[in-house]
């Protein structure tokens, strides 16, 4: 398989292959709505919980943080931050089982239902489902072809939007009529796609600073990776060519995690980003960092490592 190779444009220090994505916090205008979606619609189980906010996953490690600001509107168009959180499962029976429950749920009365069923889509490297969360916060669930399945023309991945195979994700579950019980341990945040101002720009931060390698490039959109994959990051300008973060007072992206494997792959980011000027702040064990329209990231270093 023909992995991307770096070229001219490159930092001398590329991000470490084994970097990968951690959790996504979100801010939210009703807890309890929310959990009613996250919870027996998408599958994710409440680790923990506090007055205003919850932690969620599938094992004991989160993925989703929510965090409750009453009266929080939904993000307005023309601006930057979450196109949607790209939530990974192990194996193509756990998507099927996942898009059974939500085809189940879907078809019953709505009685005010909240959320939104966005889409579906054959991405060549995946297969996706992606919905609305009951603010307006986009949500892909989705799994992988294995990676020999994947194409690469050059240092480009072929990734496209061809027809979800509905017919072969319901086959997969061995048993249809079982009970929905969420998603697998396994599971995981796969990427962030992120709405950008400006796709250049975009490619100077998170590839030529941050030192993700690029691995597509789309009219009006770049995607990112670590390690060969076929991307951690999709970056956007559909609907914010030209624009700026929402006000305060909006739901949507608060920050995600960037998870390096050790402290030298995490000291070299850190090293260019500060090089080039680019502010960064300590908190705690974490690096915060945000990109050029405000969207903030956490970098931290695998625990495991």
């Amino acid at each position: 398989m023909n992995i991307p190779t770096r070229d001219a444009r490159t930092p001398d220090a590329p991000i470490h292959p084994a970097t990968r994505l951690g959790t996504v916090s979100l801010t939210v205008a009703d807890l309890k709505r929310s959990l009613d979606f996250y919870t027996p619609i998408v599958g994710l189980r409440v680790i923990d919980r506090q007055a205003d906010r919850a932690a969620l996953g599938t094992g004991i490690t989160p993925i989703l943080h929510l965090i409750e600001q009453p009266g929080a509107r939904r993000q307005p168009p023309g601006t930057t931050g979450l196109y949607h959180a790209a939530i990974l499962v192990p194996t193509r029976a756990a998507l099927g089982h996942f898009l059974l429950n939500l085809t189940r749920v879907y078809q019953q009365p709505s009685q005010g239902r909240m959320w939104e069923w966005q889409g579906y889509s054959d991405h060549r490297v995946s297969e996706a489902i992606y919905l609305g969360d009951p603010d307006g916060n986009g949500l892909e669930v989705y799994r992988d072809r294995p990676r020999a399945e994947w194409t690469w023309d050059d240092q480009q991945v072929m990734m496209g939007s061809d027809p979800l195979d509905f017919e072969g994700l319901f086959s997969a579950v061995s048993d249809p009529g079982a009970p929905f019980a969420g998603l697998p341990e396994g599971t995981t945040l796969g990427h962030m796609h992120l709405r950008v101002g400006d796709v250049k720009e975009a490619e100077v931060f998170y590839h030529g600073l941050l030192g993700f390698d690029v691995v597509a490039r789309w009219t009006g959109a770049l995607f990112v990776s670590a390690g060969g994959y076929h991307h951690h990051l999709g970056l956007n300008t559909w609907q914010s060519a030209g624009a700026s973060k929402p006000p305060d007072g909006h739901a949507g992206l608060r920050e995600f995690t960037v998870v390096l494997p050790d402290p030298p792959a995490r000291d070299a980011v850190i090293h260019r980003l500060e090089a080039a000027g680019v502010r960064t702040q300590a908190e705690k064990e974490s690096i915060l960092v945000d990109d050029p329209w405000g969207s903030r990231l956490r970098l931290d270093v695998d625990a495991a490592g």
